[in-house]
């Protein structure tokens, strides 16, 4: 998932708030998070302020009680760094969500990516990556096991609240 609508600037950009549209963008996925099942136990968060207010608002409106990782490294991270900290969530993870912004973000999704996505949510994802947009991907591996083409694209949520 990619973080929130946050404000243009601010002293340091790891500073940077969430806008009231970014709150309320957030508290919707959390909601459709909840109402599709996907409520999170474990998340990956960047340290950035606007990403960890994006999954305080997520994790409020889903009702998460998840195990949740607060990383200084995610903030500036590539896709391979994000995988890599993919890799460590134990095995029982159900559903496990990382926070943080683009492009990693859409990189990492379209990476991970089997080649087989829904395609509607293959289509929507393509268009773009806006903040508090969120793929929905399988892992039929263990995480410790998953690898660059290793998940299925199977839903995606352009991040607007409705």
């Amino acid at each position: 998932m990619r973080h929130g609508k946050a404000e243009a600037f601010a002293e340091e950009d790891q500073r940077r708030r969430l806008t009231d549209r970014g709150r309320r963008d957030a508290a919707a996925v959390g909601t459709w998070l909840a109402e599709h099942g996907l409520v999170p136990t474990h998340a990956y968060v960047s340290s950035a302020i606007r990403a960890r207010a994006t999954w305080e608002a997520v994790a409020e409106a889903a009702g998460a009680d998840a195990v949740v990782s607060f990383e200084g490294s995610l903030y500036s991270a590539g896709p391979q760094t994000v995988l890599d900290t993919l890799r460590t969530a134990p095995e029982d993870a159900r559903v496990v969500m990382y926070v943080g912004h683009n492009p990693t973000a859409a990189s990492l999704a379209h990476q991970l990516d089997d080649g087989d996505a829904e395609p509607a949510a293959f289509r929507a994802m393509s268009q773009g990556f806006p903040t508090c947009a969120l793929a929905v991907l399988e892992v039929p591996v263990a995480w410790a096991d998953l690898d660059t083409g290793g998940a299925r694209l199977v839903d995606f949520h352009d991040g607007h609240a409705r």
